[in-house]
């Protein structure tokens, strides 16, 4: 039961992760419009670049799904927690911070807030072991 909720959790976050960089790729417009905020036009060349890096993390993500499926996984999926961990924390800083200083409209508060949120959850669960228990 518990690792079938780890696998879940993986595919759910990676699913998240890859369609948003997909959509950020290649339909910057189309993505911000979902999202409720405006940016200006020549700005979306540099959000498809960031699409990228969402897209990364969102591979990384199933990645863990895959990991999670096999014995002996503990190790390499803790090394993944703790890289999507220290990006999405690092992105929810920004755009916290961002958002505070006026240079990012207050839509983009569902990006630090679901990063961070998913960021404290995989430290905290890093610094319990839980990957270990779900490993039994």
């Amino acid at each position: 039961m518990k690792r079938r909720i780890l696998i879940g959790y993986q595919v759910l976050t990676g699913l998240s992760d890859t369609s948003t960089g997909l959509l950020l790729l290649f339909a910057p417009a189309l993505t911000l419009r979902l999202m409720g905020v405006h940016v200006p036009a020549d700005a979306l060349p540099f959000l498809s670049y960031i699409g990228a890096f969402v897209l990364g993390v969102g591979i990384a993500c199933f990645y863990g799904a895959i990991l999670a499926m096999g014995l002996f996984f503990v190790e390499r999926l803790e090394v993944v927690w703790l890289l999507t961990s220290i990006t999405r924390g690092l992105v929810a800083v920004f755009v916290g911070v961002s958002i505070l200083r006026g240079t990012l409209e207050a839509g983009w508060a569902t990006v630090a807030v679901t990063d961070g949120a998913i960021a404290l959850v995989q430290a905290f669960a890093l610094w319990r072991g839980w990957l270990a228990l779900a490993a039994e």
